[in-house]
């Protein structure tokens, strides 16, 4: 089959692709429609452009490191770190002696998201207890994965994301106990590490948060569409994507000439309340529209094929907070509350009117439970207070 005889058919399937996808961007079609009809593609561009320089959201900075992968590939962290309580700086001088290495917190993020995704988690926990937050490969300041570069590029696996949680471990809290949090991908990477590495989890881990993840059993999900469609859609997709992926400037150019319906289907499919608050829903589009299309591609297989539900029975013994959305449609509540059965001791929290970034959604009831887990695990005091940063959710704020 010659080249471009390849090149029409793999765009024949983006074009099938296109007509199933299209039943799921139908809501979200019809809002832009409306919104169209009274809103000038001038007035909205400039609207995206106030929202980018009015929301603080991803500003915060901490003090930055880099890991390195078993592959070769420059993964990015950010510490921020605990001041020495009052005095302890002076005791050390004068006796040399050496603190306990305090509980490190390590936030994973989630497939096409990025450590900004915890924005509202970091502000509150910020100078209560040590944290990391680190970007995936591929994902936000991270390097490209190495062993996913050129023709003879590996597809990305969720056992590969589990070792580089290892490296990021090794590299930004070699020493001293461990809360884990995972969001999404991010919680499967957190599961990929348990699987690989038990002696770490065992001897180190005294906490875990699953927050909108899943242990398996993906390729069920319908994303809130009929099963026709989403037959079609899991058929297509792959090739699609793999298409795609060899045409990044072609699909950049797209998007940008598509960005309303593209900002309509990222709120359908991350967020629940009518009312959350427009910076952050453009906060959300801006980390989503990031991530390249290719990268998108490379990494969409490993969904499909994973399985890490044995995995879970290393944090048999640990504290565990099990937290979704109720109409999360990327990974349904049902998935979360599936995790908690196989950890009967794991607390289980379903946030009502909640989407899949649940975190971004209403960050007071995830940070609350978060702030639980951490007195739980002697992380925090009972006494402390991790502020309010409200409900983005409540248009009253």
């Amino acid at each position: 089959m010659s080249e471009s005889t390849v090149g029409d058919a793999a765009w024949r399937r983006a074009g099938l692709a296109g007509a199933a996808i299209g039943v799921l961007a139908a809501g979200a079609a019809a809002g832009v429609a409306v919104e169209r009809l009274t809103v000038g593609r001038g007035m909205r561009k400039k609207a995206r452009l106030a929202l980018d320089a009015a929301g603080p959201y991803g500003s915060l900075r901490g003090v930055s490191g880099r890991a390195v992968a078993d592959d070769g590939t420059v993964l990015y962290y950010e510490v921020d770190d605990v001041e020495p309580q009052p005095g302890e700086k002076r005791r050390r001088r004068l006796f040399g002696r050496r603190s306990p290495a305090p509980v490190t917190v390590v936030f994973s993020h989630g497939y096409c998201l990025g450590q900004d995704s915890w924005h509202f988690q970091r502000a509150a926990l910020r100078g209560l207890v040590r944290t990391v937050y680190w970007d995936q490969r591929s994902h936000g300041r991270s390097a490209r994965g190495v062993a996913q570069s050129g023709a003879d590029g590996v597809p990305v696996s969720i056992d590969q994301l589990g070792r580089d949680l290892k490296a990021v471990i090794d590299a930004a809290a070699p020493e001293g106990p461990l809360v884990l949090v995972g969001h999404s991908m991010g919680g499967m990477t957190v599961m990929a590490l348990a699987d690989q590495y038990p002696d770490l989890i065992r001897e180190r881990v005294v906490g875990v948060a699953f927050v909108g993840t899943s242990a398996g059993r993906l390729a069920e999900v319908t994303f809130g569409l009929p099963s026709v469609g989403v037959g079609m859609v899991r058929r297509v997709l792959p090739g699609v994507l793999r298409a795609l992926g060899s045409q990044p400037e072609l699909v950049e150019r797209g998007r940008r000439a598509t960005a309303d319906l593209f900002a309509g289907l990222i709120k359908r499919y991350s967020f629940s309340s009518r009312e959350v608050d427009p910076a952050v829903a453009r906060f959300a589009e801006r980390m989503i529209e990031s991530t390249p299309i290719d990268v998108v591609a490379e990494f969409y297989p490993a969904f499909a094929e994973h399985d890490k539900a044995e995995a879970l029975a290393a944090f048999a013994a640990t504290p565990v907070l099990a937290l979704a959305g109720d109409h999360d449609m990327i990974t349904p509540s049902s998935h979360t509350e599936a995790i908690a059965a196989l950890l009967p001791d794991a607390e289980l929290v379903i946030v009502p009117d909640a989407g899949h970034l649940v975190m971004l959604e209403h960050p007071e009831t995830v940070t609350d439970r978060l702030a639980d887990l951490l007195v739980r695990v002697g992380a925090v005091s009972a006494a402390t207070n991790v502020g309010t940063h409200g409900s983005t959710a409540d248009s009253g704020r």
